[in-house]
């Protein structure tokens, strides 16, 4: 082959590839369409409460609203906490879960719909573990939100 054959060549094949190239490309919408991230999220405005002063005997509780502002149905894949004299609960729709804590932790599962919101109640019963003086206890929630896979909710109180 001549040199000026293989130049041809080259300049035919590069003319056949930018045809081809215009040809399925041409009836293609040029438009872009941004990908939309779908995921849940959840959002918890207090995450920490102060019971007060209490005895021993005392039961408090305390709700804590959660909400789900994603766009995809929240899960509770979780509950647990870090006593056992604490548990937690997740009240949806009505239905109020058992209590979880410690010893009993829950693989519990609910879906939060997109929009709605949900309660975490911690329970503290002081009289399981005595302890006098400044308290704080933590009520441990697992998601499928995939920037707050575990929330946390604490209480804090001054049994006397």
């Amino acid at each position: 082959m001549t040199p000026k054959t293989i130049a041809i060549f080259v300049v035919g094949l590069a003319a056949f590839m930018g045809v081809a190239i215009w040809i399925l490309t041409k009836n293609q919408d040029s438009t872009v369409i941004p990908k939309t991230n779908v995921f849940s999220k959840v959002e918890a405005l207090e995450t920490v409460a102060d019971l007060g002063e209490m005895k021993v005997a005392d039961v408090k509780s305390r709700d804590f609203t959660i909400k789900n502002v994603g766009s995809n149905p929240l899960q509770i894949t979780s509950i647990s906490s870090s006593c056992n004299c604490v548990s937690g609960q997740i009240v949806y729709k009505g239905q109020t879960s058992k209590e979880y804590g410690m010893h009993a932790p829950g693989g519990f599962v609910n879906q939060i719909a997109v929009g709605d919101t949900a309660v975490v109640r911690v329970i503290y019963k002081p009289y399981i573990m005595p302890v006098y003086g400044p308290v704080t206890r933590d009520v441990y929630v697992g998601t499928n939100d995939p920037d707050n896979p575990k929330l946390t909710f604490t209480v804090k109180t001054v049994v006397k």
